[in-house]
Order: structure tokens, then C-alpha cells, then sequence
């Protein structure tokens, strides 16, 4: 059989355009045989033309779909009996903000599917916007960084770049990347903030992306043992900018110091273990936060390490977290920004903050939706991610139960309800209810 696809607007602020599948993607379904209807937008990266042009049907009711696709979380009053969706739905460790839409899905017997579960048969996550948050959250982090020394009185190339969202395209911001680049070579950074020091908490698809967008610029790579005595020397470049990349064992020790760190252990047992990231702090100037974080797991950076060292004269000015757990490995990520307001200064004497670059604490960049700020690209990638599983998605019958899904495995392990009921491997989410 094949089933109706829906695709329902962003909605959940006004600079959330991506789309789950662009109109390329919807035309290659169309001509198998699936009907796709989409809601209508006003702010999508792709206009409802676009998608009419593509064989899609677009109408405000999307209740006569077996399956509903989206990005971010879908509103209570969306939720019908007996619909499937699939979304990033944050629910997974049990968030007090998102139980309520989890009930509501039980409540009205839908099938929830998330992206962030969709793995192989290694537990390797198949779909994700990943690398898209590294690259915009690393120019939304030198930009943040440009304008808060800006503040402070000192002029930096970083102030020829503009924000990921201010630019057409990755590859407009890209080329102002180069620019700035060259103005480093030939001009350098004021010799007071030297060296530049950008460290990458983590190495996997967000660091990468981090990365790939900072190595545009003239860069050199310090390992973590010798951060600390290479910036004591004095023997660095201001026309060079200078990245260092932590792995858990530079993070994170033992408890029992007669045990050695193991990688393998950690992940199993993080309780035994402490985090020792303070001894890199004094010799950043930011930190891009892209770890994977669950209380579980020691932090990297403690409200009482910043009461307690950070003063206006610190070298380290910017958290870039686009890990974003809300005090979580950051401990002062207060909330997750918008575009709109993307960064804030934390102020450590009254555990508060304010929007903006400007006051006596460091600055917080922690815009939880940063794939958001390169649309096109980024809907782009993640759609021909979803594509693969899309027919298989479109054919299933989402009446049976869940023993006789017909779902592709894939699919069938991201599926956390079914038919009112918590499937197996998410039963444990049933104490969060």
C-alpha cells in the first residue's frame, strides 16, 4: 500500500525556515507514486511554488496524512488520533519541557518516529543536521567574539564578518571567511590578545564542521598537553589563530587516580570519572562546545569556576556551546537562544544574564537551532539523508502493532510510541511521564 506524506510548516519561531525535504526531493517522491502535501509558509527557504511546481499539494489540513514529517517539535493542538510523525521531538532523556506533547501523542495513539534515533545497526546516527551546526555555530561564535572585544575597545579583523543568517549562502560566507583570513595574514590581531586560542571540546560531525569553518582562516594546531606552554613561551604568530582539539582523555580522569582513563569505561560508567578541563581554561580565548552531554557525565565548565577565576582581564571571553544543554557540560548555558538574540553575558556574582556582548562576565553563544541559519544547505544535506527511507516509510501500515510494523529497522528503532504505548527500548521514559 502507500500511504499520504505531509510535511508541516516551521512555525516554532520566525527564523526556523528549514524543511525535513526540498522540492527536489518531493518531486523524485511524487514520480513513485506518493501523494505529498504540505502546509503552507511564509518564511520556509522554499517557497510554496516551489513545492506546487515539485507535484505536491499544498492545504492548511494535513489530518488526511498517515505520516507527518517536520524539524523541530509539533505544537499539542497539531496531534490527531492514530497519525505517525517523525521529528526532532527531545524527548528522549526525559525533558520536563517536552513530556507533555509525549503524553499527547500517547494520548491520542500516534506514532512518534525521531530523527535523533534513526541508527544503523552499529547505533550510528543516520540523520542529523550535525555538521550544519558547526559550520554556522563557529561564525556565529568569531562573530560573537569580534563584537564583545569590540566592546572592550580592541578592533579585530573578526569584525568583517557578519552573521550566518546575514548571508545568502555558505559559500558567501565562506568567501567572507577568506577575506578575513587574508586581513590576518597581512594585517594580524592586536599583539594584546595574542595568541588566539580557539579550543573544540569534542571531534565528531558538529567539531568537524566547527572546524572546516575556522581553518579557513590561517590556522595552527596546538595539542592540549602543550597548550599551556606554548602560550607561556610567548613564541606565537598574531597572524596565525590557533585551534587545539579535546579529546574525553584531555577532559575527564579517574576518580581513583591508580586507574588509567579509558575510553570505553567512561561511556559506560562516566560516574567514576571527574572533569579536569579547568587546567586549559586561563590559555583559551573561546571555547567551541561540541560534546554530547547527559547528566550522567561530569561537566567542563562549572558556575563556581567562573565565580571563582573569571575576571574581565581573563583571556577567555566566548562559550560557544552548540552542544547547548541548558547548564548542563556548560554550566552557565542558562537557556537556548534564538537567532534573534543569539548570545548573552553570563554574570557569575548573581547566577543571571543579559542579552547581548556587553557586561562583567564572559559571553554565552547557545542558539539551540543553528542549522537554521544556513536553510538552503542544511535542508539540503538532511533531506538526502531522509531520502533513502522515505519509500519504505510511505508503505508502511502504521494500523498494525508494533511486533508487525513493516517499518525499515532503521525507522522501526527511532519509533519511541505506537498505537498509544511506549515501545520497548523507550519504556524507560515512562518515569518522565
Amino acid at each position: 500500500m502507500t500511504n499520504i506524506i505531509g510535511i508541516r510548516r516551521e512555525d516554532k519561531n520566525e527564523w526556523e525556515r528549514r524543511v525535513p525535504l526540498i522540492p527536489m526531493q518531493v518531486k523524485e517522491l511524487v514520480q513513485q507514486g506518493i501523494q505529498v502535501f504540505i502546509q503552507p509558509s511564509d518564511i520556509r527557504i522554499f517557497k510554496d511554488e516551489e513545492y506546487t511546481q515539485a507535484g505536491a499539494t499544498i492545504q492548511e489540513d494535513l489530518s488526511n496524512c498517515d505520516v507527518v514529517l517536520g524539524v523541530k517539535e509539533f505544537p499539542i493542538p497539531f496531534l490527531i488520533d492514530d497519525q505517525a510523525y517523525i521529528f526532532f521531538s527531545h524527548t528522549i532523556k526525559g525533558q520536563n519541557y517536552n513530556m507533555p506533547l509525549l503524553q499527547n501523542i500517547l494520548d491520542t495513539k500516534g506514532t512518534l518516529m525521531d530523527y535523533e534515533k534513526v541508527t544503523n545497526d552499529k547505533d550510528q546516527r543516520l540523520i542529523f543536521f550535525g555538521n550544519y551546526a558547526g559550520l554556522a555555530g563557529m561564525i556565529e561564535t568569531l562573530y560573537t567574539y569580534g563584537r564583545r572585544l569590540k566592546w572592550e575597545g580592541v578592533t579585530t579583523p573578526l569584525l568583517g564578518l557578519k552573521r550566518p543568517l546575514d548571508y545568502n549562502s555558505l559559500e558567501e560566507a565562506e568567501a567572507a571567511l577568506e577575506v578575513v583570513g587574508k586581513w590576518i595574514e597581512t594585517e594580524g590581531y592586536p599583539e594584546s590578545i595574542g595568541p588566539l586560542v580557539v579550543g573544540f571540546a569534542g571531534y565528531g560531525n558538529v567539531s568537524r564542521g566547527a572546524q572546516e569553518m575556522l581553518d579557513i582562516l590561517p590556522t595552527k594546531e596546538i595539542q592540549p598537553a602543550d597548550l599551556s606552554s606554548f602560550v607561556r613561551s610567548g613564541e606565537y604568530s598574531n597572524k596565525k589563530v590557533y585551534k587545539v582539539v579535546f579529546y574525553e582523555k584531555d577532559m575527564f580522569e579517574p576518580i581513583d587516580l591508580d586507574h588509567q582513563f579509558e575510553l570505553h569505561d567512561y561511556f559506560n560508567n562516566p560516574g567514576k570519572y571527574k572533569g579536569v578541563f579547568n587546567q586549559y581554561m586561563d590559555n583559551l580565548s573561546m571555547l567551541v562546545n561540541c560534546i554530547y552531554w547527559t547528566p550522567d557525565y561530569p561537566m567542563l565548565v562549572t558556575k563556581e569556576w567562573i565565580r571563582n577565576n573569571w575576571t574581565m582581564d581573563s583571556k577567555l571571553k566566548v562559550f560557544g556551546d552548540i552542544t547547548c544543554d541548558v547548564e548542563g557540560s556548560v554550566e552557565c548555558t542558562l537557556e537556548a537562544t534564538e537567532p534573534g538574540t543569539p548570545c548573552y553575558v553570563y554574570l557569575p556574582e548573581t547566577d543571571e544574564m543579559i542579552y547581548g556582548c556587553e557586561g562583567e562576565g564572559p559571553v554565552v553563544m547557545s542558539v539551540d537551532t543553528l542549522p537554521s541559519e544556513l536553510p538552503r544547505e542544511s535542508s539540503t544535506f538532511f533531506g538526502g539523508q531522509l531520502m533513502p527511507f522515505m519509500k519504505g516509510m510511505a508503505e508502511t501500515d502504521f494500523k498494525k502493532d508494533f511486533a508487525s510494523l513493516n517499518l525499515p529497522p532503521e525507522l522501526k528503532r527511532a519509533a519511541i510510541t505506537h498505537q498509544g504505548k511506549l515501545t520497548p527500548d523507550y519504556e524507560y521514559l515512562q518515569e518522565f511521564l
